[in-house]
């Protein structure tokens, strides 16, 4: 049974290759940086670029003006979900095993009953399907064309030991970048504007790793901007959210702070959480209030794993229990930030839906990112979900 191995390995090399680094000492030949100082961290914005993004472990700034809108302007700024059900998509990470998430969305959309999101929000892989799963079924052949026919290669390029432990990184993720650039088109970042304009959220989070914070990353406002630089940000911000440390590089991002320029350095999101829906500081029931929401609204949470534990005898040796280690953090990190969002939905007044890979799935990949593996489990969510995927109402082993 595979739990979570297509992180975890890279993740365990990433660490060997980490304490390689701490053992030879010196980083030479690495560019200087000019990282944000302690005190301005709370002032850095995106030069450009209003309301690019806001911590996770935080209130969004932006809601002090929110909670003063008229009714007029609710209905200028939120027209598409004002007065309206509201229905909420989170995409967890997972590496390969975004496939699922990509079969379960598309299936979803053949039984006829996928609703429109209002928001959806991806950490990691399911940053790469979260764009497409915003703007529905219109984009569901892309989706299935990422998450069906890409590679190892695709994604990454192997570095020598030498460089990756006087880099800042074991490989190359240049063919990521072309894979973001063939996919998330100008045009695309278009229509995610214009549902932005219709009060739709897209977001994606990453990890400062400079502040040691979760950011949460506004896509649609980057999109509705008249920056130059928008696109490229929004590639940086994807590449960022699955930037595994150590295994894939950091992404330097340039921020302004009273006139000077710094770079943040941010590295996949699932550092800080495996899926997301909004902070826990945000009064989600005012806001749905404020909206005028039509019912309850709908949470659907989809964990690109397995959730239940394998038993697997580790070897007497640093490598297996690295590796055997963080694979298992991960899966307990997962566990708990379902249990976060469904205590967010009890507090808030959301149904909770999951959506997770079953244990039956036997399937064993042959490299980190093998189409084979990956079209079977993609086959998996979507046949499931033509049929009628049943959600869980409650995390794992919840006795309600």
């Amino acid at each position: 049974m595979v739990k979570s191995k297509l992180t975890g390995k890279m993740q365990t090399l990433a660490g060997v290759i980490c304490v390689l680094g701490l053992i030879i000492t010196g980083c030479a030949g690495m560019p200087e940086r000019y990282p944000v100082p302690l005190e301005l961290t709370d002032h850095a914005v995106i030069r450009g670029i209003r309301g690019a993004r806001f911590w996770g472990d935080g209130p969004e700034y932006s809601m002090k003006k929110f909670h003063k809108f008229t009714d007029t302007e609710f209905r200028k700024n939120f027209s598409g979900v004002y007065e309206t059900p509201h229905n909420y998509m989170a995409i967890s990470g997972g590496g390969a095993n975004g496939a699922f998430s990509a079969g379960l969305l598309n299936g979803w959309t053949a039984s006829g009953t996928r609703p429109e999101f209002t928001m959806v929000t991806g950490i990691s892989t399911g940053a790469l399907a979260a764009p497409f799963a915003f703007l529905g079924a219109d984009y569901d052949d892309m989706l299935k064309a990422v998450f069906t026919t890409t590679s190892t290669e695709d994604i990454v390029e192997k570095r020598s030991i030498l460089s990756a432990v006087f880099g800042d990184s074991m490989t190359d993720t240049a063919p990521l970048r072309m894979l973001l650039k063939k996919y998330i088109t100008p045009e695309l970042i278009d229509k995610i504007a214009e549902e932005h304009q219709r009060g739709r959220r897209l977001f994606i989070g990453t990890m400062n790793l400079d502040a040691g914070r979760a950011v949460i990353w506004s896509i649609g406002a980057i999109a509705s901007s008249d920056s130059p630089h928008k696109t490229a940000l929004i590639h940086d911000v994807m590449q960022a959210s699955s930037a595994i440390p150590v295994a894939f590089p950091p992404i330097f991002v340039s921020v302004d702070v009273n006139g000077k320029v710094y770079d943040e350095m941010h590295v996949d999101g699932g550092t800080a959480s495996q899926v997301f829906v909004y902070p826990a500081s945000m009064d989600w029931r005012k806001i749905t209030e404020k909206l005028k929401v039509t019912g309850k609204p709908n949470v659907y949470v989809i964990r690109n794993a397995f959730l239940n534990p394998d038993y697997n005898g580790v070897k007497r040796n640093v490598i297996p229990i690295a590796m055997r280690s963080i694979d298992s953090m991960i899966r307990m990190q997962g566990i708990g930030d379902l249990y976060q969002i469904f205590a967010l939905c009890k507090r808030d007044g959301n149904n909770f839906h999951l959506a997770y890979i079953p244990s039956d799935f036997k399937e064993v990949p042959t490299e980190e990112f093998d189409p084979i593996y990956m079209k079977k489990l993609y086959d998996l969510g979507y046949e499931t979900a033509l049929k009628g995927y049943p959600w869980k109402e409650s995390p794992p082993n919840f006795i309600r």
